[in-house]
């Protein structure tokens, strides 16, 4: 009897251990990425379906549910067949907060990179595309970090939250609790430029299929929303998400100063 007992106090300590959610929160109406950005003029990119409200990353065991929030309701009307199409979502992860450790350049086509103490040892991509044009587009483009990333096998949009279901093996060895995140809203581009891995570009004018607001060349940050400050959702974090994703151009749309990204660490539930 006693041997049972002690099985199942083990087991109940084992299910704390693994069962972790960490959430964040994001201001509305920041949907502008450094500030003055604009949607695309085609109806099909909503109002709102950019603007990050929330995220949430639940482990327990196995499995790991990442679910991210927006602001206006999901559509698929290029029939991805996910419940969504224009969306396309990024999650960086730092584990370990040490410059020095893990990747300080962001993947082909953000034009950001981030802070020397935030760099990340893995990223999460949500894409209404098929989880095999995923894995080419990062074996071709980002070939040396693919070992770093982690595609579902199924991404799913339902209401106003895009959210997928990964083996937790997957993140590695550590503590969610521990780690600091990002969570970059982008779009979906199913016949991207250049290097650009699946992603839409932001133009000097917007266009039918362009975000506005920023510039022709590749010295914008194509980030339309992210996490800032404590990731609390408070009306500040708006302002330091515009700081964060400040950059500078060169009359010829050359790099003279890039936008540098932190990560925001988690609060354990």
């Amino acid at each position: 009897m006693k041997k049972f007992a002690c099985a199942i106090a083990l087991a109940l300590v084992a299910g704390s251990a693994f069962a972790q959610t960490v959430s964040f929160k994001d201001p509305a109406g920041d949907d502008d990425g450094p500030g003055g950005y604009s949607y695309p003029t085609d109806a099909v990119y909503t109002r709102g379906s950019f603007d990050l409200t929330g995220f949430t990353l639940k482990t327990n065991g196995a499995k790991t549910d990442v679910t991210v929030n927006v602001n206006g309701n999901l559509a698929d009307p290029w029939s991805m067949g996910g419940g969504f199409a224009t969306q396309m979502v990024f999650i960086f992860i730092d584990k370990d907060h040490e410059a020095g450790s893990g990747h300080t350049k962001a993947l082909a086509g953000l034009n950001f990179e981030f802070a020397p103490e935030s760099a990340w040892e893995k990223v999460i991509i949500l894409s209404p595309q098929q989880p095999g044009r995923v894995k080419t587009e990062v074996e071709q483009k980002a070939a040396d970090t693919k070992e770093d990333v982690i595609i579902p096998a199924r991404t799913r949009g339902a209401g106003r939250s895009i959210s997928a279901t990964i083996d937790t093996a997957a993140l590695g060895e550590g503590d969610p609790s521990t780690w600091a995140y990002q969570v970059v809203m982008q779009s979906n581009e199913g016949f991207p430029s250049g290097t650009d891995l699946l992603t839409r570009k932001v133009n000097e004018y917007e266009g039918q299929h362009r975000f506005g607001g920023g510039n022709d060349g590749e010295c914008d940050p194509h980030a339309i929303d992210l996490l800032a400050g404590d990731g609390t959702g408070a009306k500040e974090e708006i302002d330091l998400q515009h700081k964060m994703l400040a950059y500078e151009c060169g009359d010829d749309g050359s790099v003279k100063k890039l936008a540098v990204v932190s990560a925001v660490h988690a609060k354990q539930k």
